[in-house]
């Protein structure tokens, strides 16, 4: 239930007992050695674009709440867990999650301030150990075995995360705690909402063990049915069946399956990750033919995605562009520029030339996007502007409108051709 502190699958009573009996006296050397080998926690903000919106909507808390554009083919960005409840799922169609909950109060997504409160989740992990290991805007694996002597053992430290999180941005995060990163993520999923989850590295199998087949990655509705035909429906089935078998029929894959069941994943958390792209997409309510429709819709997507390139201190050396024709055919292209670029005015150019090198359209266009691509972090790069400063005037310009939009909101001001009609229902 929300706001349930901690379930830990062994966790010593006072006396140095626990649920395994009693245990010899260990010294700190030996006990820190034990802590080291649960070190790795993997952290998860709760319905997070939701939850940063609850923040100045506090009345709709307890209430179905959808984060998304309400347009028949949008798509549901994020979902309280009231709306959770009646089948709303992340991804599913706006048109599918409002009539299973017709209740459901919709909040237009503001990009901008969550990718803004994001930074300062990162900034409160990084504040705990160098060690951050960012899967998306609202999750992120840590190893805090260097922490351990100053901030306590891996359980006190994610009591910790949790608190900031909940005092510095008001909003809640989940925490699994393990030896691997397989089996944290496990245990972050398993405590949601806003509790936490500790597997002892000795238990970690027999936990493993009683889970539902479906808990492994790597294991979809397709893969889950091929192996319920062979009887496998638990962990522990896939961990008892022989590796040979499970490779004949899930090929490469039976191989990793197999793995993990036996709570095997040597992965580091690897704190170097560095986003390999930027971008955003559009789904038109209506598919389009109108050249004049698909320049307006580069523009905002140029300008989303310059903005989230700045907000993150990258610049892209190639922009690339998508195309999804109505029968669901996709087409990309992608230009890499002479000096790497941040400004939505340099991106719409070269997309615009992307479209323009497609030629004729022999049919209308569902879907358009724009990427940043090839990144690199902006303090290390140096950008050559064009000799009558136009190029530094537009970043100029962009920059003011990006200190606008933090303070007022993201829709306050926009470029002119923006406010003519024809934005679409959706955004990815």
């Amino acid at each position: 239930m929300p706001g349930h502190s901690i379930a830990v699958v062994r966790q010593e009573a006072p006396g140095g007992e626990s649920s395994a009996g009693h245990r010899p006296a260990r010294s700190a050397e030996e006990a820190l050695r034990e802590l080291r080998r649960t070190s790795i926690l993997h952290v998860d903000m709760d319905a997070f674009f939701v939850s940063v919106e609850l923040r100045t909507r506090p009345e709709l808390r307890g209430k179905p709440v959808i984060v998304g554009f309400p347009a028949d083919r949008s798509v549901v960005l994020s979902a309280s867990y009231e709306a959770r409840a009646t089948g709303v799922k992340s991804a599913m169609p706006m048109s599918i999650a409002m009539r299973r909950c017709p209740s459901a109060v919709v909040i237009n997504p503001r990009h901008t301030l969550y990718y803004e409160v994001s930074a300062q989740l990162m900034e409160i992990f990084g504040s705990i150990t160098d060690l951050v290991e960012p899967l998306s805007v609202d999750e992120a694996f840590l190893d805090v075995r260097g922490a351990i002597r100053r901030l306590g053992a891996p359980l006190d430290i994610g009591h910790l995360i949790r608190r900031k999180v909940q005092s510095e941005l008001g909003i809640t995060a989940s925490v699994g705690i393990a030896g691997t990163k397989f089996v944290a993520k496990i245990a972050s999923t398993r405590c949601k909402p806003d509790g936490i989850l500790q597997i002892d590295a000795e238990d970690t199998l027999s936990y493993l063990h009683s889970l539902p087949v479906s808990a492994l990655w790597g294991v979809g509705g397709k893969t889950g049915e091929v192996l319920a035909r062979m009887g496998i429906r638990t962990v522990a089935d896939v961990a008892a069946t022989p590796l040979s078998s499970l490779k004949k029929v899930l090929g490469a894959s039976g191989e990793h399956v197999h793995r993990l069941s036996m709570g095997v994943d040597p992965r580091p958390v690897t704190p170097t990750r560095i986003e390999k792209s930027i971008g955003a997409e559009e789904t038109f309510s209506v598919d389009t033919a109108d050249d004049g429709l698909l320049h307006r819709e580069l523009l905002r997507l140029s300008h989303r995605t310059a903005s989230r390139l700045r907000s993150s201190g990258m610049l892209a050396r190639t922009v690339a562009l998508k195309i999804r024709y109505a029968d669901f055919s996709t087409v990309s292209r992608s230009r890499t520029v002479h000096t790497p670029v941040d400004s939505a005015q340099l991106i719409y150019q070269v997309a615009v030339q992307l479209l323009e090198s497609l030629g004729p359209r022999s049919m209308s266009v569902r879907l358009v996007g724009v990427r940043a691509e090839q990144l690199e972090p902006a303090g290390q790069t140096s950008m050559q502007l064009s000799l009558d400063r136009r190029d530094d005037n537009w970043r100029a310009a962009e920059q003011a409108l990006d200190r606008v939009s933090q303070r007022f909101g993201s829709k306050t001001l926009l470029p002119a051709r923006l406010l003519e009609p024809g934005k679409p229902a959706s955004d990815a």
